[in-house]
């Protein structure tokens, strides 16, 4: 995406409003810290010489973000030098650490995205008893290779034996139901965004943080940031943002019209549903962006949006077409059928198996079982995909049951961290870390490969979706 200096000007002003409107609803917030991670990608060079990197790694890199003025409403544990380390274990260590020696002072716990904070978690509960050892004995790991790294965390690592003992007691035994109010128990909320594809996160950061508040602050992309969340501390369900009309030139294509009359940014009505089309300062003319947003209504002149999904189908044997919101439903209401056995989706994607006939949908499912004993059983696994196909669309149901041309829907649970290596994977072949979002929908062989080589169970839809040809009325 084409940017330029001066983006980065209007970028600030959105950031600067964040905290202003957040200490409207969770005050005193200049009284401590925020625990984020984030995170650099090392940056590369097109073949005509200009730079190429995540529009975050821009941000960090600027001077607007590493000679910010001091504010104490954005005071982070991280220091600049960790979150500009482009080696991410290094980053992730320091910034780890960082987070556990400040735990007295941390109000809030965030990331750029769900499964970014996820990730951080996961991190705590592979390394916890190295970190351990550091804070005890005040000696830095050395894996932690990197010179402006170790030179900021020689200043702030001091022995503290009380402070390992007490992540030792909350880590040993293995028990990370709460486990950030427990280590950092004045978190008053976690800053991620869980709207969109996110939203299947929600279940698995609640189980981590105890029921913590969730807040949406921002609605942004690589190709410009749109707007606020003005009412940051409202269910996930209902995050609304209000449009910044000095980011870009928006206008709006009316969805499911046959109409293809753009709409201005003060135009648009209440209720409709419409694509998001961007003329930007840097240079894109009106340019999709793919992202559906629902009119909630006006905070003064300015238009209030809902995200609903992103344009783009993700699955489709033949006539039917499954977007990403139609899947994160059918997952949602399958999930339910885990609840009595303490078990929940963590992660998931999906493929559009068509190398036999009939084609038919592959999820792949990684679980969080609470309790070994009470793990669902197979049967309830292949009621989990009937479920799922009775949550589809009428076509796709009228494939399966009049015409044959779709087969049975399967589910693969894959194993525990299965998901981590495919963040992994996508990092080591120049994803970045802060932008990663888990692929909805899969294809890429050597992505295929690390998935079922980690199946450790299959489960097939057992009967047929209900289907009738007589069309709903509206």
């Amino acid at each position: 995406m084409p940017t330029i200096h001066e983006e980065l000007d209007r970028r600030q002003l959105l950031y600067s409003l964040l905290m202003p409107v957040m200490n409207l609803y969770v005050p005193g917030l200049d009284k401590g810290k925020g625990l984020y991670f984030l995170f650099v990608k090392a940056e590369t060079k097109t073949p005509g010489g200009l730079l190429a990197r995540p529009v975050l790694t821009s941000y960090y890199n600027s001077d607007h973000f590493k000679t910010r003025p001091y504010d104490p409403f954005n005071v982070y544990t991280s220091p600049n030098e960790a979150i500009l380390c482009v080696d991410s274990f290094q980053s992730m260590y320091a910034q780890m650490l960082c987070g556990l020696i400040m735990r007295d002072e941390v109000l809030r716990v965030g990331a750029v995205f769900a499964s970014g904070l996820l990730r951080a978690i996961h991190f705590l509960q592979n390394n916890w008893k190295q970190l351990a050892h550091d804070i005890a004995t005040g000696t830095l790991n050395p894996k932690i290779t990197d010179a402006p790294v170790r030179e900021c965390m020689r200043k702030i690592l001091k022995p503290n034996p009380e402070l390992a003992q007490l992540v030792i007691m909350e880590c040993y035994e293995e028990n990370w139901e709460c486990i950030i109010k427990r280590i950092w128990p004045r978190t008053k909320y976690l800053d991620v965004i869980v709207t969109g594809a996110m939203a299947q996160y929600i279940p698995t950061l609640e189980y981590y943080s105890g029921g913590l508040p969730m807040a949406c602050t921002m609605y942004a992309s690589s190709e410009c940031y749109f707007g606020l969340n003005l009412n940051p501390m409202c269910k996930p369900s209902e995050v609304t943002y209000t449009i910044m009309p000095n980011m870009a030139y928006f206008e709006f294509l009316p969805h499911g019209s046959s109409t293809s009359c753009l709409v201005n940014l003060a135009e648009v009505e209440v209720g409709k549903e419409y694509e998001l089309i961007l003329t930007t300062y840097a240079g894109l003319c009106r340019y999709r962006v793919g992202d559906i947003l629902r009119v909630t209504g006006f905070h003064n002149a300015a238009p209030q949006f809902r995200f609903i999904r992103r344009k783009n189908v993700l699955l489709s044997i033949e006539s039917d077409k499954t977007d990403e919101a139609e899947l994160q439903n059918a997952i949602e209401n399958a999930s339910l059928l885990l609840k009595e056995f303490n078990t929940s989706v963590v992660e998931y994607t999906s493929y559009a198996d068509t190398k036999q006939i009939p084609g038919h949908y592959v999820i792949y499912w990684e679980l969080l079982v609470k309790d070994s004993a009470i793990a669902p059983t197979d049967d309830v696994l292949n009621r989990c995909c009937l479920q799922m196909e009775e949550s589809l669309n009428s076509v796709y149901r009228q494939s399966r049951v009049a015409d044959n041309s779709i087969g049975p829907l399967e589910i693969r649970v894959v194993e525990n961290g299965t998901f981590e290596e495919l963040m992994d994977y996508a990092i080591s072949r120049g994803a970045s870390i802060n932008q990663y979002k888990v692929p909805r929908c899969v294809s890429f062989t050597p992505i295929m490969e690390l998935l079922n080589s980690r199946v450790v169970s299959k489960h097939f839809s057992p009967d047929l979706p209900h289907w009738t040809p007589e069309r709903r009325r509206s």
